[in-house]
């Protein structure tokens, strides 16, 4: 029995076709790397001198561009601040780059794959750039805590749909 040039066995698993054509649907990472990342110690040395506990600022933003029809890069941007009354402690800006591939899925899924799945394996590995590059600094190693994307996405895919929008944004 066949189902699309792909074989249909008892178990009701889809196994390559014969003519060795690649329909099955498949996501992953292919590269990762940092594409951008600036550190900012504007008040060194006598940041190092202050007592105050800083107020710590991080915005995240998500952005993703196709290379071709079946890579897209996908952008974590990761900005942070640190402040006390007496002034800017550090200032680190990041970001990682992925490159991912995507073929035979239905284009729900692979904007699902590119604003949810792709950032969430991103994630640890940018985090600990940002740690080691506050530790260079001076400072103790920043740890973000981890980052539900998956959970973000459906909402601001819940709020786009209630507003009559197709997509959600590409910020988290």
């Amino acid at each position: 029995m066949s189902d699309e040039g792909n074989i249909i066995t008892d178990l009701g698993l889809q196994t390559p076709a014969p003519n060795g054509a690649d329909t099955l649907p498949s996501a992953g990472i292919i590269s990762q790397y940092v594409k951008d990342l600036s550190v900012e110690n504007p008040n060194a040395p006598e940041v190092y001198q202050w007592q105050e506990t800083p107020t710590i600022d991080v915005q995240f933003n998500i952005a993703a561009r196709d290379l071709n029809e079946e890579v897209s890069e996908v952008e974590l941007k990761i900005a942070i601040n640190s402040k006390c009354n007496t002034g800017t402690q550090f200032i680190v800006e990041l970001s990682y780059g992925g490159l991912i591939g995507m073929r035979n899925l239905e284009d729900a899924q692979k904007h699902a794959f590119t604003y949810a799945e792709a950032p969430r394996i991103l994630f640890p590995f940018a985090r600990c750039v940002i740690a080691d590059a506050v530790r260079d600094l001076g400072f103790p190693p920043l740890l973000l805590e981890p980052i539900d994307f998956n959970g973000i996405y459906m909402q601001q895919l819940a709020a786009q749909q209630g507003e009559g929008a197709e997509a959600p944004t590409a910020q988290a």
